[in-house]
């Protein structure tokens, strides 16, 4: 086919692929509103020892990962229920929760999902708490020089994480365009054998057309 095949079949069957993106824009703008929105709070933690001696950094790194795991725990998970009354399991809570370290920067990084923004803020900042009150209490046994303080570095922060309505609708008219190009070809496939036109006949026959009969 040459590019004038190309632009010819644009021009009359070009409504398929508009009609096809809007169709599967609309159908993913639909679906993403209908469903129900998920919020993630992310809350970061500093860990700063009390020396910055090269023995201090690197046990206050080696602690990083205590601290995760006494975190990412159903205990925690409880106790977090308790303090807010929540109406649901340890289990169930800790399924929304994340968390990570980011040994560098002596940071850690605890994440909540939430169909509440406002209670998924609560619950990162109760749960950042428990662990600052433990650490406390870790340092009470502990001298002056060798205690680990742990603070917020920021109130936690709510964002909308899922659905991405916008994405999900951009990703439906991109995929609504390709359908109704394969939908073209499709019926220009089916259509190959019947000559319409003059230049149907000139490229199958391979031959040129010298007169028409009109048809009246």
């Amino acid at each position: 086919m040459e590019l004038s095949d190309y632009l010819r079949i644009l021009r009359q069957r070009g409504w398929v692929i508009v009609l096809a993106a809007i169709l599967t824009a609309a159908a993913a703008f639909g679906f993403s509103r209908a469903q129900t929105p998920v919020y993630e709070s992310n809350l970061r933690l500093l860990v700063r020892p009390s020396r910055t001696d090269f023995g201090q950094a690197n046990a206050a790194k080696e602690l990083l990962t205590s601290y995760v795991a006494w975190l990412n725990s159903r205990y925690r998970a409880q106790d977090v229920i308790d303090i807010l009354q929540l109406d649901m399991e340890a289990g169930e809570l800790l399924s929304d929760v994340k968390v990570a370290s980011e040994n560098i920067s002596f940071v850690i990084q605890l994440s909540v999902e939430n169909s509440d923004p406002d209670l998924a803020n609560d619950i990162a900042r109760t749960w950042g708490e428990l662990l600052m009150k433990w650490q406390t209490q870790e340092n009470d046994k502990n001298r002056q020089e060798d205690r680990i303080t742990i603070e917020f570095i920021d109130d936690p922060q709510a964002g909308l994480d899922r659905p991405k309505w916008k994405i999900n609708t951009a990703a439906g008219a991109v995929f609504g365009a390709l359908l109704g190009v394969i939908v073209i070809f499709v019926m220009e496939w089916l259509e190959s054998g019947v000559m319409r036109r003059s230049e149907d006949v000139e490229r199958f026959l391979d031959i040129p057309v010298i007169g028409r009969i009109p048809n009246n």
